[in-house]
């Protein structure tokens, strides 16, 4: 006879702990259906939490309940609810395992007439909870995969011309915030690649693909927030100046870029120049600006402007962040006054 398992929760957010279950139960079972519920616990949306288990354990079925029974309760009335629910989503599947760490493995396992298989119920192999993750994710950061990590991170990027203080802002942030920051690789590429200040096409798929690397090593060491010097679409908008066109991976990576950060901040062109060796003038800075503020316009991505002195740049973006809910419709809230 095929044995088929079964769990089910929120996933809110997935650690360690469930995944020693899954994993658990992958190794006695011939097929496994992971039930994910959506939620108001997390912000986090259920196609993302569902794409963490499809992405780690790609044999599993996933099934997204969208409209499964609300809460978390050991009222016979609530279970009921419950059983009559996931009895409705298997349509006649006969379930040989019910796989949970929590009380409810009792009722749901008799009501699925399978093997109440609890896995670690006392937290020792595991010693974790999503309660405790949701709590402080970096305190925790050890029992969530780098999957899962990443997406508990807010992913803030500034973008501009040269020398509009994006590099000194993202520092200060991070040391503000007791965090991470990714600073510019295309700057630290092109000063040791430059050849009479120029560099080759092929050059800037180099740096996006090494900016992406950097950002992504720097998610993993990140608390609450991630600050970014610079993205793929300003490497787009120099290659474009250098060459008249970008190269393929490129262009790639800054339209997937529209999707990667939740706040874009555009620093202004408002305080002093910082005429380097490295940098083409003031004039060249202005209408950079005016070229970067039309890309993003283009690829219809909300920004916030900051203007003014460090500080009050980094008022700014403290005042947004503090309003700032992950996965929320921040610039809807702003218009009701509320938060996101």
């Amino acid at each position: 006879m095929k044995k088929l398992g079964l769990t089910l929760g929120k996933f809110a957010p997935l650690h360690k702990g469930h995944q020693y279950m899954i994993e658990t139960a992958l190794r006695e079972v011939d097929e496994l259906i992971v039930v994910i519920y959506e939620t108001t616990v997390t912000p986090i949306p259920l196609q993302v939490r569902a794409g963490w288990i499809r992405k780690l354990y790609p044999s599993v079925r996933v099934v997204e309940a969208w409209d499964g029974p609300d809460g978390y309760s050991d009222d016979r009335e609530h279970e009921i609810r419950e059983e009559q629910y996931i009895l409705g989503l298997l349509k006649g599947e006969q379930v040989t395992n019910f796989y949970s760490s929590e009380f409810y493995g009792k009722h749901m396992s008799l009501a699925l007439g399978a093997v109440d298989r609890r896995v670690d119920e006392a937290r020792g192999q595991v010693p974790v909870s999503a309660t405790m993750v949701r709590s402080d994710p970096y305190r925790y950061r050890h029992f969530v995969s780098d999957l899962v990590y990443r997406d508990l991170i807010v992913k803030v990027v500034f973008v501009g011309a040269m020398s509009t203080g994006k590099s000194t802002l993202t520092e200060a942030l991070a040391k503000r915030h007791g965090t991470a920051f990714a600073s510019e690789y295309g700057r630290d590429y092109w000063t040791e690649h430059q050849v009479d200040r120029r560099i080759g096409l092929e050059a800037f798929d180099e740096i996006a693909a090494g900016h992406i690397e950097r950002e992504e090593q720097a998610l993993l060491e990140a608390n609450r927030y991630l600050f970014v010097d610079t993205n793929a679409i300003t490497t787009y908008m120099f290659a474009l100046d250098y060459h008249g066109r970008a190269p393929e991976l490129l262009t790639r990576i800054a339209l997937e870029n529209a999707q990667r950060y939740d706040l874009f901040f555009l620093c202004d062109d408002d305080i002093p120049y910082d005429d380097t060796w490295d940098r083409s003038g003031d004039q060249k800075r202005h209408v950079f600006h005016k070229q970067i503020i039309g890309d993003l316009k283009e690829r219809r991505i909300p920004y916030i402007t900051l203007r003014g002195t460090l500080e009050e740049r980094m008022r700014t973006v403290d005042e947004v962040l503090e309003a700032f809910e992950p996965y929320g419709n921040y610039f809807g809230a702003l218009r009701r006054g509320t938060k996101a």
